[in-house]
C-alpha cells in the first residue's frame, strides 16, 4: 500500500474522519458514493452532482463491459471524459452483478462463466481480466473480483467461497499494472465470526490500498449485519480506508461509522427518488410526494434544504409532475435525496471532528427506528435491476 493515500484527521471513539487521495483528486471520509452503474447516476447530471457536494461516484465494470464495451469507453477518452465526471470514480468489479445472475453463471477456480443479461452471449470474467477492464476504463479505485455468497449458505459452503475469494484477491494484486489506480480487497465470510476473522487477517496482509466489507445486506436481518460489523471491523487494517459495499440507509450509515467504516454506496436515495419518496429533516424521516396531501402544498420538499429542487419548486408542483408522468418529477426528488445524503455525510464528518458523533448517532438512530426505507420502492417489473 502506498503511504499517504489515506490520512485520518480526527477520531471519536471508533468513528473516523479523513481524506483519501486519488489521481483525480481527494475525497473526504466518511463519504457516500451515488451509484452510476452504467456511467450515469439515474436522473442527475454531473453539474447537479457537483452542486450538491458529491465528491466521488461509483460505476460498474460488468455493465460497462456488456454495454457499450470497455474498448468503446477507452476510445472515447476513458471513464472521466466519457461520463463528464472529473472527480474520483470507484468501480465495482461486477462480482455481485454476476452473482445476481444466478442460473446464468458457473463459478470455477479460474473465474466466472456467465451469459449476458442482454443477449445471452457467453462471457468469462477472471480476477485478472476484472483488473484489466478497470484499468482500461481509467477508474481511480478498482475492486478485486470476489464471490458474494447468499446469506443462507452453510458454513462449509461459505468457507469454500471465502477460500476462492482469497485466492482471487492474490491474483488480482499480481495483475495490477497501473500505479495511478488504487485497488481494494474485499472481505467475505458471511455471518461466521471465525471466517470473517480469517478473511480480515489475510486480506489485510495483502498490499491493497483499501479494504471493502462484502457479503452484507444480502438477506440477513439488520441486527445480524450490525453484529457482524461489531466483531469484524476491529479486525480490519486501522490505517486503510474501509468501505461497506451496498449498504446505505441513514441508520445503517451511522451504525457503520460508529464501528469505523469510511465509505458507502447504495441505490436507496436514487431509487427512492424515482418512487416519489423524499428524505426530509422535519418531524417525519421522509414523505411520499405522490400522496394527495401534497397536491396544494406551496412549500419545498424540505424547508432546510438548499438544493435546486427545494430552492425552486414546490411540493405541489412536484406532486403534479409525478401524477402527470413527467420525468422531471423523479429527477427533482432524486437530486434532493442525494443532497440530503451529502448533508448527512458532512454532518457526520463535522460531528467526528468536534467529538460529538455519539449525539448525532443517537439522534439518527431514534429518527429511523422502525422505519423501513425500502418498503414500496422495488420495481415489480424488474426495471431497476441494472442499477445495482
Amino acid at each position: 500500500m502506498k503511504e499517504g493515500k489515506f490520512r485520518i484527521l480526527a477520531e471519536d471513539g471508533n468513528a473516523r474522519c479523513g481524506v483519501y487521495a486519488t489521481s483525480s483528486g481527494e475525497f473526504d471520509t466518511p463519504n457516500f458514493m451515488p451509484v452510476g452503474t452504467r456511467g450515469s447516476v439515474k436522473g442527475v447530471d454531473c453539474e447537479r452532482l457537483e452542486e450538491i457536494g458529491t465528491q466521488i461516484v461509483l460505476v460498474n465494470t460488468y455493465h460497462l463491459w456488456i454495454r457499450p464495451g470497455v474498448e468503446h469507453v477507452k476510445a472515447l477518452g476513458g471513464i472521466h471524459k466519457f461520463t463528464g465526471w472529473n472527480g474520483p470514480i470507484l468501480s465495482d468489479s461486477g462480482g455481485f452483478q454476476i452473482y445476481s445472475l444466478s442460473s446464468l453463471r458457473k463459478i470455477t477456480e479460474e473465474g466466472v462463466e456467465f451469459r449476458s443479461h442482454l443477449d445471452g452471449a457467453k462471457k468469462f470474467l477472471s480476477p485478472e481480466l476484472a483488473v484489466s477492464l478497470q484499468e482500461d476504463l481509467g477508474v481511480d479505485i478498482a475492486m478485486a473480483l470476489d464471490e458474494c455468497p447468499p446469506a443462507d449458505l452453510s458454513y462449509g459452503e461459505v468457507e469454500r467461497s471465502l477460500n476462492l475469494t482469497l485466492r482471487w484477491a492474490s491474483r488480482s494484486l499480481k495483475a495490477k499494472t497501473k500505479d495511478t489506480m488504487s485497488l481494494f480487497g474485499i472481505t467475505q465470510g458471511g455471518c461466521y465470526k471465525d471466517l470473517r476473522a480469517r478473511s480480515a487477517e489475510e486480506i489485510c496482509a495483502m498490499d491493497f490500498d483499501g479494504v471493502a466489507v462484502g457479503g452484507l445486506s444480502v438477506g440477513e436481518p439488520k441486527d445480524v449485519m450490525y453484529e457482524v460489523l461489531d466483531y469484524h471491523v476491529p479486525d480490519l487494517c486501522p490505517r486503510r480506508v474501509r468501505y461497506l459495499m451496498g449498504v446505505g440507509t441513514p441508520r445503517d450509515i451511522v451504525e457503520a461509522v460508529r464501528h469505523g467504516i469510511d465509505l458507502f454506496d447504495c441505490v436507496i436515495p436514487t431509487r427512492s427518488g424515482r418512487f416519489g419518496r423524499a428524505f426530509i429533516s422535519g418531524e417525519e424521516p421522509y414523505i411520499n410526494i405522490k400522496n394527495s396531501r401534497h397536491a396544494k402544498a406551496d412549500m419545498p420538499l424540505d424547508e432546510g434544504c438548499l438544493c435546486l429542487s427545494c430552492r425552486r419548486y414546490s411540493r405541489g408542483y412536484i406532486h403534479h409532475l409525478f401524477k402527470s408522468g413527467e420525468m422531471l418529477g423523479p429527477q427533482l426528488v432524486t437530486i434532493h435525496n442525494l443532497a440530503h445524503y451529502m448533508g448527512l455525510m458532512a454532518s457526520i464528518r463535522e460531528a467526528v471532528k468536534a467529538g460529538q458523533f455519539g449525539a448525532l448517532y443517537r439522534k439518527i438512530r431514534m429518527r429511523y427506528k422502525g422505519v423501513d426505507i425500502e418498503e414500496g420502492c422495488n420495481d415489480k417489473k424488474g426495471g431497476d435491476k441494472e442499477e445495482v
